[in-house]
């Protein structure tokens, strides 16, 4: 039986580091494959609110700032037996007030999509996620003059560079803490220039890829192939942009296709640098 709360006995307030483990409650609840400790890796980055009734957090909303200029938004949760839409809105113009005047970013299912374009957002791209139990059966090499190596302390500036182009705005702060807590990073020179890079990390069942940065698909290919190879078997997931051929490729590595969401800005989307792309997203939060 669904429970109805009314808005009048829920109250809203800062997420904090306590907050965590009934957030992560609340995706397991949602099906989302969340630990507590991917939960504990946005919060530390970011800022939010929780949605909370007699019965504890029912609600949570995240943002993260990326310069002056842009921010995204994400970890938006309410289950279907609130007044979901009323406490949603709550919990979105809370977030939105704390972001103030800064291009907002984020990622949306099919079903929420109307309700952001309520609030300003417009779509301007898709990602696709993949995940499956890794294959090798179309692994992809470096081409002629490339290599791939693990990313060093001296690295790490001209990853946060790297990143920042690609994404069209500051990534060095999200860089620097995923590169702490990741499983590990890799660069891909050619002829001794840094030219991408892709970074794995524990996530859900298993691992995730991304972000996965290159100048071209061969390279994110050869990047991607690179912790597929290092670990066949183990499950996987990378959320790609859907453009190129990128998406086949990773059904053929075993990855294969599981869900499609919108990305909306409210605001100018960021001015991307045509020679490098992002292939891959950190997660559908940070972008």
């Amino acid at each position: 039986m669904k429970k109805h709360i009314a808005n009048s006995n829920v109250r809203y307030r800062r997420f904090t580091a306590e907050d965590a483990a009934a957030a992560h409650e609340l995706s397991l609840a949602a099906g989302w494959p969340h630990r507590l400790a991917d939960w504990q890796f946005v919060q530390r980055l970011g800022t939010g609110f929780v949605a909370e009734s007699k019965d504890g957090v029912i609600g949570t909303a995240m943002c993260w700032g990326h310069g002056q200029e842009y921010a995204s938004l994400g970890m938006v949760i309410v289950p279907p037996d609130c007044q979901g839409q009323l406490i949603r809105r709550q919990l979105l113009s809370h977030v939105l007030t704390e972001i103030g005047d800064r291009t907002i970013l984020l990622s949306s299912s099919p079903q929420c999509r109307p309700l952001y374009e309520q609030l300003g957002f417009t779509p301007f791209g898709e990602v696709r996620q993949h995940q499956g139990t890794v294959i090798q059966s179309q692994a992809a090499l470096p081409v002629p003059g490339d290599r791939i190596r693990p990313i060093g302390n001296s690295d790490k500036i001209k990853i946060a560079t790297l990143s920042s182009r690609a994404a069209g705005m500051p990534r060095g702060t999200v860089m620097a803490a995923l590169l702490e807590s990741a499983e590990g990073g890799v660069i891909i020179e050619s002829y001794e220039q840094v030219v991408g890079c892709a970074v794995l990390r524990r996530f859900g069942q298993g691992y995730a890829i991304g972000p996965v940065i290159a100048p071209d698909i061969a390279r994110a290919k050869a990047l991607i192939s690179h912790w597929a190879g290092s670990h066949a078997g183990a499950f996987m997931r990378v959320d790609v942009a859907l453009a190129g051929d990128m998406s086949p490729w990773l059904s053929g590595v075993g990855l294969m296709p599981v869900r499609d969401v919108v990305t909306m800005a409210r605001g100018e989307p960021p001015l991307l640098d045509k020679n490098l792309h992002q292939y891959a997203m950190i997660n559908q939060a940070l972008g």
